[in-house]
């Protein structure tokens, strides 16, 4: 049996682990990861999930997936927050005891928009909805966007890419995190998608995408090492009175952060890259195999920097090497995009090879993985975003010759 059809048959077989019924907090149907976090609606997790069931599920999952939006945002205060995950007994964070922290993703509009899409462009539920996640968004414009116009974390908590170096033990409000900046550009386009369809004026998001992408690709592409960085925002403010400093004062407003990430690719997944600036971040960065490209994928860290580390964690998850399916499947989609298809082919085949072999051992899959032997590192029985292997093999039958 191929690992393509070892992967679509496990996922079949046991998709249905992953929805809920309403239940305490909870007042409507979710989605959730599987595994360790069987029990929860998280933020990106739900987002993603959704998408790669989409490729083989072939009933009615429409309420769970509009359940995860209207879940959180039936959970957002009157600022526009609201929390990263929720179980039926307790939000994560609750911001009355947390006012100063990181909030959900900028990931909702982009589920919401999927959500639209997969269903006919039926819109109508999120009408009700769509003022709720403009504050959302609005929140972020206004509490979380420097003057130079990047966004940044408020702190490292639960970021997602737990403890990417760019923004862990990072000192707080420092970090316009790559990652978080290509995210809230997509979901910036997604919110002009949304208001389109709605009939309502979005230009000042339109305008704020267009803003967004100038300021990453000025500020976060390094002409050196034909590479996409986070950059830190922690500088002493400009002071007039400081006599050794008047006579040239700092121009700059960030500082590149040169550590190699590979949400520095999610450049192109956005589609924020030049095609030229893609091809040297293919060509220099991606496939050096001392760096990001390894026998199974793609590195999360790259193996030159200081910090690499593969290491079964608990909180944070470790994101300073290990095979993610998420990172595999991101770099992917940049490189279908930007016409990279030989890489592409290849990086499928691994990430099929992977997956395929760890369900044919162990019978589940993992939440990431050693870059090198291909054993799974933690939480076996995790599902999630791994599904994105059953869009990447219908990619690669497709595209066969």
């Amino acid at each position: 049996m191929s690992n393509y059809d070892l992967i679509l048959n496990y996922a079949k077989s046991s998709y249905k682990k992953m929805f809920r019924e309403p239940d305490g907090l909870l007042k409507h149907k979710f989605i959730v990861p599987g595994a360790a976090y069987s029990n929860s609606l998280w933020d990106w997790d739900s987002w993603l999930t959704n998408i790669a069931l989409r490729d083989f599920v072939t009933e009615d999952i429409s309420e769970y997936e509009k359940g995860c939006i209207i879940n959180f945002l039936e959970h957002m205060d009157d600022n526009g927050k609201m929390p990263i995950f929720i179980t039926p007994t307790k939000e994560w964070y609750n911001y009355e005891n947390h006012p100063v922290t990181n909030i959900h993703k900028p990931c909702l509009a982009q589920h919401a928009a999927f959500i639209v899409e997969v269903n006919n462009n039926d819109i109508e539920w999120l009408r009700p909805h769509f003022d709720k996640i403009l504050k959302f968004i609005d929140y972020y414009y206004n509490n979380q966007r420097h003057t130079c116009g990047l966004y940044y974390w408020i702190n490292d908590c639960a970021i997602g890419v737990d403890n990417d170096p760019s923004t862990y033990y990072r000192p707080e409000n420092s970090s316009a995190s790559i990652y978080l900046n290509c995210l809230m550009y997509k979901e910036l386009e997604s919110v002009c998608y949304l208001g389109k369809l709605l009939g309502i004026d979005v230009s000042f998001y339109k305008n704020e995408a267009e803003n967004l992408k100038k300021a990453v690709q000025d500020l976060c592409y390094d002409e050196k090492d034909g590479m996409y960085y986070s950059c830190d925002l922690n500088l002493l403010p400009i002071n007039p009175d400081n006599i050794l400093h008047s006579g040239a004062p700092r121009h700059w407003e960030t500082l590149i952060q040169r550590i190699g990430c590979w949400s520095g690719f999610m450049a192109m997944w956005a589609g924020i890259a030049t095609p030229e600036q893609a091809e040297r971040m293919v060509k220099e960065n991606l496939l050096d195999e001392k760096a990001f490209w390894a026998p199974y994928g793609v590195r999360t860290l790259s193996k030159y920097e200081k910090m690499y580390m593969i290491k079964k964690t608990g909180n944070p998850s470790c994101w300073l090497g290990p095979i993610w399916g998420i990172s595999n499947y991101m770099v992917f989609d940049g490189l279908v995009k930007y016409g990279f298809i030989a890489e592409a082919k290849e990086l499928a085949t691994k990430t099929l090879e992977l997956f395929g072999r760890d369900i044919a051992q162990c019978g589940e899959l993992h939440e990431y993985y050693d870059p090198e032997s291909g054993e799974g590192v933690n939480n076996p029985g995790f599902q999630n975003w791994n599904l994105f292997a059953i869009k990447m093999g219908q990619w690669l039958n497709k595209n066969e010759n």
